[in-house]
């Protein structure tokens, strides 16, 4: 009977012993949850999808897949960024929303859209609110540009950085343009964002909101006769094939903020988040200066491939537009207008 209580005891020992060694083990473990997901595995690869509309040559591209290796490089190889171009995850709306929703990671894409999200991004839209790059770096690197990007959050998206489009010229398959009053009656495409579509309707053409991936097939069978877009847009996407005059209107500056869903973001571990924002950065210059030597390259090679280019008198063409300005001061705000004028 001593015996059996003598081997009952040292069991119960060795099984408290077995308990206390696990327990203070466990204390030094990876807490849950600081990795990916909740998976606790510092050494398990981050992997971010992130998708934009525009074709493989350009600058959105090249710019992500500088932003890919800064972040693998500066996240010491523990995230991986794959690039989706030529609109494969959705047009810019949807994937706005996957952000929304959490079914997509990140997303570049131009501010117009945005402005169904947060009425802050409407200023900049308006015809002409910019008059060079100089003064759109400004207002967007600053604390203007800042809030506007952090009016996001609420939407469940986080902003990193303003990369950029470029200033947007008209192109058409019907006559030159040169004055406002050259548009009227022209079909023209407009992404789906009212500033923009009353902007045109002012100098009296027909403006009609269309998904950038079904534009190219509008302009080959004339379902509209112009478009609008930035220099490298107009050459990457080929519209040199179906429009003949291209005019230097210069009349919305398209920035494109890049993004990632907050979902996904409050997933980060903080130094990750870090690296990403550093990368952003750094990318957006980069992306930048792309755009700026495409815009003179690409102009010389499009009127090669046989476009007749147009310039025009911008002061008149922002006088012509200037009534948009009045008709949303109420919706953006008379003392944002001023404000992001005033940056010179």
């Amino acid at each position: 009977m001593y015996r059996s209580q003598s081997i009952i005891a040292f069991a119960v020992i060795v099984v408290l012993t077995a308990f206390l060694i696990v327990g203070c083990s466990g204390g030094n473990s990876q807490p849950t949850g600081q990795e990916t997901g909740g998976n606790g595995d510092s050494t398990k690869t981050i992997n971010l999808k992130v998708g934009h509309v525009l074709a493989p040559t350009h600058p959105y591209q090249l710019g992500l897949e500088k932003f890919a290796e800064l972040v693998a490089e500066k996240s010491g190889g523990r995230v991986k960024v794959e690039v989706f171009h030529s609109s494969q995850l959705g047009n810019e709306r949807e994937m706005i929303e996957g952000l929304q929703m959490g079914t997509l990671d990140m997303t570049l894409v131009s501010t117009a859209p945005l402005a169904g999200f947060s009425n802050k991004f409407l200023v900049f839209d308006l015809p002409f609110i910019f008059q060079s790059r100089e003064q759109a770096y400004k207002v967007l690197d600053g604390p203007i540009g800042t809030e506007i990007l952090d009016s996001l959050k609420d939407q469940g998206i986080v902003g990193l950085a303003y990369w950029e489009n470029g200033f947007r010229n008209v192109t058409n398959s019907k006559r030159p343009v040169i004055h406002p009053e050259d548009m009227k009656g022209m079909k023209i495409r407009t992404m789906e964002n009212k500033i923009h579509m009353a902007s045109f309707k002012t100098i009296g053409a027909d403006p009609t909101p269309m998904a950038f991936g079904e534009l190219f097939t509008a302009l080959q069978q004339q379902t509209v006769d112009a478009q609008e877009n930035p220099i490298p847009i107009i050459y990457t996407s080929n519209f040199f094939e179906v429009q003949k005059y291209l005019s230097l209107t210069g009349h919305f500056y398209a920035a494109a903020p890049l993004l990632i869903s907050k979902a996904r973001w409050d997933t980060l571990p903080a130094d990750v988040q870090q690296a990403i924002k550093e990368a952003a950065i750094e990318a957006r210059d980069y992306e930048r200066e792309l755009i700026q030597k495409m815009d003179n390259e690409l102009l010389e090679e499009l009127k090669k491939k046989g476009m007749e280019v147009s310039e025009v008198d911008k002061n008149e063409w922002l006088k012509a537009m200037e009534p948009v300005y009045k008709q949303f001061e109420d919706e953006i705000g008379a003392d944002v207008i001023a404000k992001v004028r005033g940056v010179k």
